[in-house]
């Protein structure tokens, strides 16, 4: 009996998407199809990709290509295409002009995987998640933005850092859009169950708080050039193995709120059960009014992008 193989199609082979797709493959969690507008650029990061496997010792198949046919019946579709960001501007700068790409790229790539789980990467991202439901036409919990897992990844980061602690022992909670209204929770972060306001100063937590927030812009402002991708790359890879596998991990996850947190219509990023299904459940927990108070803020700014959205010319 022929062996089934998985199959995870990046869309756009810039730093993220390349570096994704390498994740993925030398992880071992599925055979990467690596898809982009220009010509020889998907298949030149294929074919390097492939050739660096018999060293990182696995046996997936890395392909590039510019056909959408190639891609058919996908598990997973990864959609990292559009515009990146450059000094001095906002995720949101970037709203018109990547949902009419992520409009078109989601579109065609769903005509070859109708059972696919889409991952959203491409900014501004909560909005973009709205513009994939759309295009797609597919449920939400089958659409699913990537953000949560790289800030609560980098609330993690600086928490290990400033502690001097393994960054294993850190687990930090992070809800709302993805962007400078995101709300990290202290309360909900932990170094090996040890709650943070136990172990640091209220005025360094809110000061990690704020770098956290401000986390892309830091990586965008040192490169000068470009945006973050590794660590963007490795949240993927955690939702990909999550959904391939089953595992069922609890991940902070941008989904299509319905009536969940008071909000209704919405894409948040909130802690999700994600596994074979996608989102398999969404977790609720109660929060004080003040926090409250900062996830209704964070949702009207991705509501205002979304109203955006609606009013400019398709």
């Amino acid at each position: 009996m022929p062996v089934c193989r998985r199959k995870v199609t990046v869309i756009g082979a810039g730093n993220v998407g390349a570096t994704a797709a390498q994740r993925i493959a030398e992880a071992g969690v599925a055979d990467v199809y690596l898809i982009d507008v220009v010509d020889g650029l998907p298949q030149g990061k294929a074919l390097d990709l492939s050739e660096a496997a018999p060293l990182q010792h696995h046996d997936q198949m890395i392909y590039g290509t510019t056909d959408y046919a190639d891609t058919t019946e996908s598990d997973v579709i990864v959609v990292t295409a559009g515009m990146t960001r450059q000094p001095g501007q906002t995720r949101d700068d970037l709203l018109v002009k990547n949902a009419g790409i992520v409009r078109d790229v989601v579109g065609r790539a769903v005509h070859y995987s109708p059972e696919a789980i889409l991952i959203i990467v491409t900014n501004p991202l909560d909005a973009m998640v709205h513009v994939a439901i759309e295009a797609s036409g597919f449920p939400r919990e089958r659409v699913i933005g990537m953000a949560g897992v790289l800030d609560s990844s980098r609330f993690r980061a600086f928490i290990a850092q400033d502690l001097g602690v393994s960054s294993s022992d850190v687990s930090a909670f992070v809800l709302g859009g993805h962007g400078d209204t995101m709300v990290p929770v202290p309360r909900f972060s932990t170094v090996a169950g040890i709650p943070l306001p136990e172990l640091m100063r209220p005025e360094r937590i809110e000061e990690l708080v704020t770098r956290t927030r401000n986390g892309g812009a830091e990586v965008v402002a040192l490169l000068k050039s470009g945006s973050a991708f590794y660590a963007p790359a490795s949240s993927v890879l955690h939702m990909v193995d999550s959904i391939l596998n089953d595992r069922k991990r609890v991940l902070a996850c941008a989904v299509l709120l319905c009536g969940e947190y008071k909000l209704d219509g919405l894409v948040v990023g909130v802690p999700v059960i994600l596994g074979a299904a996608g989102v398999e459940r969404i977790i609720e927990v109660a929060l004080t009014p003040d926090e409250q108070r900062a996830l209704q803020a964070s949702a009207g700014s991705v509501k205002g992008l979304v109203d955006t959205l609606q009013r400019a010319p398709v």
